[in-house]
C-alpha cells in the first residue's frame, strides 16, 4: 500500500487524500494513517514541483565535478551555498570529490558562475559537462 501511495503521488503531487482513496479502493483514513506513517518516518520528507520543459527552456545546466583539499569541504560547502546557480551539491567516491548541478539562463552567468567556483579556497581542480539534451527523467 505505501510503495501504491507513493506512486501516485510521484505521478501528482497536488492528488488529494480522498483521491488517491477511491483510486487505491481503501477508506480515506486509512489513506491518511499512511501517509502520516510516510512523513514521520521520513520516507515522505515533503512534496514538491517537478520544472515542465516549457520552464527548463532557455535554461543552461551543467554538472561540475570538483577535486577539493583534504579538510576543505565543509568550507566549501558553505561557500557553494551561497551560489544561486548551484542547485545541489553532492560528495562522491573515486576521481573527484564534489559534483555540483548548477542551472544557468546564459553562457555568460554560468562562465561567472564556473570562474567563482574555481576561485574558491580549496578547489584544487574542476571539470564542467555541459547539459545538451534530456533523453528521460526518473527524478520525482
Amino acid at each position: 500500500m505505501d510503495r501504491n501511495i507513493i506512486g501516485l503521488l510521484s505521478a501528482d503531487a497536488r492528488m488529494s487524500v480522498a483521491t488517491l482513496a477511491r483510486r487505491m479502493k481503501v477508506a480515506r483514513s486509512t489513506v491518511q494513517a499512511r501517509l502520516e506513517r510516510l512523513e514521520t518516518t521520513g520516507v515522505i520528507a515533503g512534496y514538491t514541483l517537478k520544472l515542465g520543459e516549457a520552464a527548463r527552456q532557455g535554461r543552461l545546466r551543467a554538472s561540475v565535478l570538483l577535486t577539493i583539499e583534504p579538510r576543505a569541504q565543509a568550507a566549501i560547502i558553505t561557500r557553494l551555498k551561497a551560489i544561486g546557480e548551484i542547485e545541489k551539491v553532492f560528495t562522491t567516491s573515486g576521481r573527484y570529490d564534489l559534483l555540483l548541478q548548477v542551472a544557468a539562463p546564459s553562457t555568460q552567468v554560468l562562465d561567472q558562475v564556473l570562474d567563482q567556483i574555481g576561485a574558491l579556497t580549496g578547489v584544487v581542480s574542476s571539470e564542467s559537462l555541459i547539459h545538451l539534451s534530456t533523453k528521460f527523467d526518473r527524478a520525482v
